[in-house]
């Protein structure tokens, strides 16, 4: 097949990628061979493709081809998660869209329309995975609710249960007024929002009074006065309602005359206000604001922590739309109740939670009209200090898009503290090791700091909790309705618990409850534990974390033997991505444009270890170029009789340019070898791309490349044609994990017509050179190679023509240096337009000189350059660029500037001045190579 003359990365993607699939190229039988396994974090069913899973899913599927190369049954796992919220959202739209609301329909009726969205819509993001060339085991693709799947998520709750590790609780959650449910912290999203700090007067109980005294740093007295009264601040005077006491630091010296006392709720009937106690604890700062806290257990995460260490009720004020309740007694009588809690009374928390403490004239109001009525009624009364304008973080439902409302709800949770311990040992003992290490401290102090998994959802798509409770509220939980009845005994009625488990309580069992169990099958004793998780940072706690918890307490063993988690995809300018910022790119636009190889080599290259990847197209635009280069190589190749090798191990060579390449490749695989056994996934593409673009195509291509004698092009010789046959095909066996589709396509092309290959490259064998690095080859071929490039670069920097012909003198050559040129001559003088070489000293002194192994080699240039402008020239040049040097240099070296100055202004004096510096160093070396 003729190799096209145009490289259209289009035409060759859809034709290979349809190909691998029908042939089941992705799932070689390979019964007797070692197990390789990776599970692809499940995107969403409503998802489609976006730069973190172009990132994600190319660094997976270089691992996966690579192992397949390498000859293993490389397994790699997909399918997709069912989404929860947002498929619900998705659908709820589809429904309001015709007029129609959820809860035009009984459940069963909503879920089955779930199902006919996702038969008919779903999964459009597996579709793009293709695009990008991902090998996976689609014959055997999973999802979060398959009837296999859903199994084990329900066996995997009842177990916990029956264990003790599993239970219902009355917590603070992130409450989504929208969806009328619990979310988890990775479906919170903070926002920078204009608000307003006020300042309330709590008066002292009984009209008590103190002196209130204020000291500067030195002891010294700024403020002493007394009061009647202790000064709290707060960004949301509506859960004023639900104090249920004022904190103060118990070292801060000027509240503790009144630690211990009462003080007044400032709102609602004056003949019902409430009395909360002043207490101490180590969360308020005494530097922050007054340094008093009002504590409001029910609605604030931090004020929570403090009300669960002091045992001070928790008063929930809002319903699941985030109006203020309008349910239970009249004020007048839980007003009565919570004083009498204050003044030392017994509680309990269920008693707790059905107090309404919303006064009568707020109640059933919107959380932010109750607001409104709550400012005016306390400054009505002359009991607000201030207001001032203030920039707040605020958490919104990413989305709903409405503001979050923490609330104290029940709900299911999972006992993460016992299930963490094993995990945590596994890392310290290396069962799962973790890349990069500098992961490791953050994963230990979230593990070992960890609280209470919230795993319930009030949604209706998903599984549904396996929990049913009679008339009483007893609790029965079962695999199945019978065995909860069975439980309860025939005669009594049970419920079931409407709400559904969260995905990632699901998810979190992905490595083991794809591959079959609980079932214990083929594939699950083959291919548990997994090899390695690729997984963003982001996602290191809320899916890896709780997998390994969940793997090791079900299976007894790791998930995956590693965890290597990468950096996220960034803007340009170092900005994290979002739509609202427009700063988004879209891969799919990049892979139509520059061609999924080229997208895919840009995540390679810019996957460093421990650091964020910045988006810059015009790198991806490098790599389809480097691609074109590629293609046109294998063109000349094709063109000159070179094809497709034969043999694994490389052939026999004679000539000095043969054997150094053949050691190119074998220096190529080991550094390939150890950049994959390190996750160097930067190191791989670096390695590559300088054996394919340099070694191989600007010079040994150049060096084998037959001469034109007479205006007839030679004939290349045999050997080379062998040999450079055998490195095309290794350097396309290396580079396919990385370009997929260019290497598949080129394989094929340069096969023998007569007998075509009968594998494609995909099933090829990793190479094994199985030859050693030729010392005296790769002297010889250097030598000519830097010969050439530092004649090249003089030229340049001198404002000589290329293909100007020169003598070269050496006054004392090596004896080595003498040989290389003997062999090399028509090399040196067809690239480096080096017409001879003489062995004694230059008879002028307008020379330019390189120094190459050892040996200074001298250029006459009389005739071709006036040598005293042009040190003046570059003399110029040098003062100019250093002076622009030293300015950026003196703006790093101010403080101010590296402290106050936006990030991307930094980095970019840092980049401007690297820049300036190489080329006044670029430059001086130029100056001195004219003597």
């Amino acid at each position: 097949m003729t190799i096209d003359k145009t490289f259209d990365p289009a035409a060759i993607e859809a034709k290979w990628y349809a190909h691998w699939e029908s042939t089941g190229a992705f799932r070689p039988d390979r019964p007797n061979a070692e197990p390789y396994t990776i599970v692809n974090p499940p995107p969403n069913v409503t998802g489609s493709l976006h730069i973190g899973h172009a990132l994600d899913n190319t660094l997976q599927d270089i691992l996966i081809r690579h192992a397949r190369l390498q000859g293993k049954d490389a397994l790699w796992v997909v399918g997709t998660d069912h989404a929860g919220i947002a498929t619900q959202m998705v659908v709820e739209r589809q429904l309001n869209a015709r007029q129609q609301k959820r809860t035009d329909f009984t459940r069963e009726e909503f879920v089955a329309k779930v199902w006919e969205w996702k038969e008919e819509s779903g999964g459009e993001i597996t579709g793009q995975l293709r695009r990008l060339g991902c090998s996976m085991d689609w014959e055997n693709e999973r999802f979060t609710m398959d009837e296999g799947f859903s199994k084990a998520v329900i066996k995997v709750f009842v177990d916990l249960y029956n264990q003790g590790l599993l239970y219902r609780d009355k917590r603070l959650v992130n409450w989504d007024p929208h969806f009328k449910s619990a979310i988890s912290d990775l479906e919170v999203e903070t926002r920078e929002v204009n608000g307003h700090m006020w300042h309330f007067k709590y008066p002292l109980a009984g009209g008590e009074t103190y002196m209130y005294v204020e000291r500067d740093a030195d002891g010294n007295v700024k403020l002493e006065e007394e009061r009647d009264y202790i000064a709290i601040a707060t960004t949301r005077p509506e859960t004023m309602l639900g104090d249920g006491a004022v904190a103060v630091h118990p070292d801060d010296e000027r509240y503790k005359p009144i630690i211990g006392k009462l003080c007044e709720i400032p709102v609602g009937p004056k003949e019902h206000r409430r009395l909360i106690p002043i207490i101490t604890d180590e969360y308020p700062d005494p530097d922050f604001g007054s340094g008093a806290v009002k504590i409001t257990g029910a609605h604030d995460q931090n004020d929570y922590g403090v009300a669960q260490r002091n045992n001070i009720p928790m008063y929930r004020l809002m319903d699941e739309v985030a109006a203020m309740r309008s349910d239970g007694a009249p004020y007048a009588e839980v007003a009565a109740r919570a004083k009498a809690i204050a003044a030392g009374g017994q509680w309990a928390a269920a008693d707790i939670d059905a107090l309404n403490l919303v006064p009568d004239a707020y109640r059933g109001l919107d959380r932010y009209d109750a607001r409104k009525r709550v400012v005016a009624d306390i400054d009505a009364d002359g009991l607000m200090i201030a207001v001032e304008n203030k920039t707040i973080q605020q958490p919104f439902g990413d989305r709903s898009g409405v503001v979050i409302e923490p609330m104290l709800t029940d709900q299911w949770y999972v006992d993460a503290k016992t299930l963490a311990a094993p995990a945590i040992e596994a890392v310290r003992s290396g069962a799962i090791d973790i890349v990069p290490k500098s992961w490791e401290k953050t994963y230990f102090n979230w593990m070992e700091n960890i609280q209470p998994w919230c795993v319930s959802r009030q949604l209706w798509w998903g599984h549904q909790i396996p929990a049913w409770f009679d008339d009483d509220g007893k609790c029965y939980v079962a695999e199945t309705a019978e065995a909860a009845q069975a439980l309860a005994g025939e005669s009594i009625a049970l419920t079931r618990d409407p709400d559904v488990l969260d995905t990632w309580f699901s998810s979190a069992l992905w490595p083991f409850g794809t591959l079959g169990w609980p079932e214990q099958t083929g594939a699950l004793n083959r291919h548990y534990p997994n090899d390695v998780l690729v997984s963003g940072f982001d996602i290191l706690f809320f899916w890896d974390a709780r997998m390994a918890m969940q793997g090791i307490h079900f299976m007894k063993e790791v998930p995956w033997k590693t965890l290597y988690l990468h950096g996220l995809v960034r803007a340009a300018d170092g900005s994290k991505m979002s739509k609202s910022k427009g700063n988004t790119v879209d891969p799919l636009g990049l892979i139509d444009q520059y061609g999924a190889d080229a997208l895919r080599f840009f995540m390679a290259a810019m996957e460093s270890q421990g650091r964020d990847i910045k988006m810059d197209e015009s790198r991806v635009a490098g790599y389809r170029n480097f691609a074109t280069k590629l293609w046109n190589a294998a063109r000349f190749a094709q063109s000159n009789g070179i094809g497709g090798s034969q043999s694994i191990s490389a052939p026999k060579a004679e000539l000095a340019v043969n054997r150094w390449i053949i050691g190119e490749v074998v220096s190529t695989v080991e550094r390939l070898n150890k950049a994959f056994a390190e996750f160097r996934f930067d190191g791989m593409a670096d390695v590559l791309y300088h054996m394919v673009f340099d070694q191989f195509c600007d010079w040994y291509l150049e060096l084998i490349k037959p001469a034109f004698v007479d205006g007839e092009k030679g004939e290349m010789d045999g050997e080379s044609k062998i040999v450079a046959g055998w490195v095309l095909d290794q350097i396309l066996v290396m580079l396919h994990p990385f370009m997929p589709f260019i290497t598949e396509e080129l394989w094929h092309a340069l096969s023998d017509p007569a007998a075509p290959r009968s594998y494609d490259i995909i099933h090829a064998k990793w190479p094994e050179p199985n030859a050693a690095m030729d010392a005296e080859a790769v002297d010889e071929i250097n030598w000519v190679v830097d010969t050439i490039s530092k004649t090249r670069s003089f030229k340049a920097e001198l404002n000589i023509a290329p293909g100007t012909r020169l003598i070269a003198n050496i006054a004392e050559p090596q004896p080595s240096t003498i040989t290389f040129i003997a062999r090399q001559a028509a090399a040196l003088a067809r690239l480096g337009r080096i017409d001879d070489f003489v062995y004694v000293p230059v008879a002028t002194n307008n020379v330019a000189q390189i120094v190459v192994g050892g040996d200074t080699i001298v250029f006459a240039l009389d005739g071709i350059i006036d040598l005293d402008a042009e040190r003046s020239r570059i003399a110029k040049a040098i003062e100019a660029v250093a002076k622009e040097r030293d300015a950026l240099a003196g703006r790093l070296s101010n403080a101010a500037f590296v402290e106050r100055a936006k990030p991307e202004a930094v980095e970019k004096a840092r980049a401007d001045h690297a820049e300036k510096a190489a080329e006044a160093e670029r430059l001086t070396a130029a100056l001195a190579r004219l003597g």
